[in-house]
């Protein structure tokens, strides 16, 4: 079965999602596509990752991941083909690549041979599409792409370790209104260990001393912390959703980019 992931910020409201699914479904018969994610923000290279690097492990090997987002070729921004862990990733040399895989390196990279005549004014469909075709089909990779030692990398905005704190940020609010931080459990761990903690959310509130291992531990309308499955840590209302005035953005003051602290206390 051949699968084929989707994350672009084409929306949904035009025609060009659709276009670029009817060229999939023309050139890869038996085709399954999987939409990750076609909402992200214009350009958002950084959300792109993050959504997709929270969900390409599920899938079986041999996935082909389309990321469409800020896809513009240049000189300095090629288009590229990634190998990793048995999956392959297709998009341009922007910088995604070194954030979707937090910092680890691709097992390997390839630089797509252009011939000069592609029609570079919508590369999801006219490059990406064919060029996942021609790896279902068992095109070798070298007879499309060259292999190549190095691709852009782009710096991941890491939490603060000080003395007595840890200093994350906001990276993510989901559609529940619930808030995401670049603190992992991995890094919790190691800093904070069996030590006394509270996290202070930006109103100044730091009635939050404990990690909870799902949003039910506390009362329905509670703010909770918890690790994510991916392991990040988030700050949520149970069963509060965002809009509806009750989603932790909202209730807490939330946004991306806001500073979370994890205080310790020795």
């Amino acid at each position: 079965m051949h699968i084929l992931s989707f994350t672009t910020d084409l929306g949904s409201r035009d025609h060009y999602l659709a276009a670029v699914k009817a060229t999939a479904l023309r050139l890869i018969p038996g085709v399954q596509i999987i939409d990750v994610s076609n909402l992200i923000p214009p350009f958002d290279i950084a959300k792109a990752a993050f959504v997709l690097g929270n969900v390409w492990r599920e899938f079986p090997e041999g996935t082909i991941h389309i990321i469409g987002v800020d896809p513009q070729w240049s000189r300095n921004s090629p288009f590229i083909i990634g190998v990793h862990e048995g999956h392959y990733f297709i998009g341009t040399d922007n910088g995604c690549f070194s954030l979707l895989f937090d910092g680890a390196e691709i097992d390997d990279v390839y630089t797509v041979k252009l011939a000069g005549d592609e029609d570079l004014g919508f590369p999801v469909k006219s490059i990406f599409v064919p060029l996942a075709a021609r790896i279902f089909a068992s095109v070798p990779l070298t007879d499309m792409a060259e292999r190549i030692e190095s691709y852009r990398k782009r710096p991941s905005l890491a939490p603060v370790i000080e003395h007595d704190n840890i200093r994350g940020t906001v990276i993510y609010v989901d559609s529940y209104g619930n808030v995401i931080t670049n603190i992992t459990k991995k890094l919790f761990e190691e800093v904070v260990g069996r030590k006394p903690f509270c996290i202070v959310t930006r109103k100044g509130d730091s009635d939050l001393n404990k990690i909870s291992g799902n949003y039910s531990e506390v009362a329905e309308g509670e703010k909770v912390a918890v690790f994510t499955s991916a392991g990040y840590l988030e700050i949520a209302i149970n069963r509060g959703v965002e809009g509806s005035g009750g989603g932790a953005t909202d209730l807490l003051g939330l946004r991306e980019k806001d500073v979370v602290r994890v205080e310790i206390d020795y």
